[in-house]
């Protein structure tokens, strides 16, 4: 789990603002694609209908890549976060902050419990894009948490999306509604640390299993996001997109196996791998069917999946 740690700030020291620490990366992974062929040569030259042909193609744009900044990122006692918010949300509602199970001020949520409509007073540092604290924002409950299937701490705000965009003009990062994809560019935007980690999803991992927790199709990065303590609840954000699809949670630091801080992946089969200085992130796409009007949890709405009490 990516909580703070006395070895992780000595780290930073050492390495010096803005350097990532060193950290052991296994081999390449089966989850990498090899390189494309190049295209098979033909000899002699183009003939005028492909040559016209080639002239008249309409031009092929690559995707417009979304500036990533640390607006709307923030940063909690312990961990990292976001402001975010659904793709229905309305600006009226109220603003909803994303972090961790394992962040939660009460401790760790127990292996199949979970934590609905709490009472919160919890404080946030909001981010702006230069990773520049410009408010406090203040929690009335907490909406939902639970260390279970998944990892996530979401706290309501005593604050709507509108007031805070009034206020900071900075804007709730959207939440994406679908699974994310393999080999995405993506970053890990940490507003406790105030870094950000640019890596791909690597793939998807069955079970990821620490300690006495089970996490389902986590995800699981390349190794440059080499992410350490204090980045938990860090948004993963697709570069393409601007938008969350997935919450940084940890990684296996000492090559241990499925035990606290070096989680192991379980494949269908029940086959263990341990992959150290490895990093993963749990998906986010779940959690909107979950919310509705008003930005109310209905873990009986339809589609919604994430464990109840």
């Amino acid at each position: 789990m990516r909580k703070p740690l006395v070895a992780a700030f000595f780290a930073l020291v050492i390495a010096g603002a803005g350097v990532a620490p060193a950290v052991a990366a296994p081999a390449a992974t089966s989850g990498h694609a090899p390189a494309s062929a190049p295209a098979a040569r033909t000899s002699g030259t183009p003939s005028s209908a492909a040559r016209s042909s080639a002239a008249h193609a309409p031009a092929v744009k690559a995707p417009a890549v979304q500036a990533v900044t640390y607006a709307g990122t923030v940063a909690l006692s312990n961990c990292s976060g976001s402001v975010i918010r659904m793709p229905g949300s309305a600006d009226s509602d109220p603003a909803l902050v994303l972090s961790n199970g394992h962040c939660l001020e009460t401790g760790f949520p127990d292996p199949g419990e979970v934590i609905v409509g709490q009472t919160s007073t919890r404080s946030f540092t909001l981010l702006n894009s230069a990773g520049t604290g410009v408010a406090t924002l203040r929690a009335n409950k907490v909406a939902y948490s639970t260390m279970t299937d998944t990892d996530i701490t979401i706290y309501q705000l005593t604050r709507t999306y509108a007031q805070i965009r009034s206020s900071y003009g900075i804007s709730a990062l959207t939440l994406s509604d679908a699974h994310p994809t393999a080999g995405t560019a993506i970053k890990v935007v940490s507003g406790y640390w105030k870094r950000t980690y640019s890596c791909n999803v690597d793939g998807f991992v069955y079970r990821l299993k620490e300690g006495g927790w089970t996490w389902k199709d986590s995800v699981r990065y390349t190794s440059a996001c080499n992410t350490i303590g204090g980045t938990s609840g860090s948004p993963v954000i697709d570069n393409a997109t601007g938008k969350v699809v997935a919450v940084n949670n940890t990684g296996n630091e000492d090559g241990g196996r499925c035990t606290v801080n070096n989680p192991c992946e379980v494949d269908a089969s029940g086959n263990v791998t341990v992959r150290q200085g490895i990093n993963y992130a749990e998906e986010t796409y779940q959690i909107v069917p979950c919310f509705g009007a008003g930005n109310q949890l209905d873990l009986n709405a339809t589609g919604c999946v994430l464990p109840k009490p």
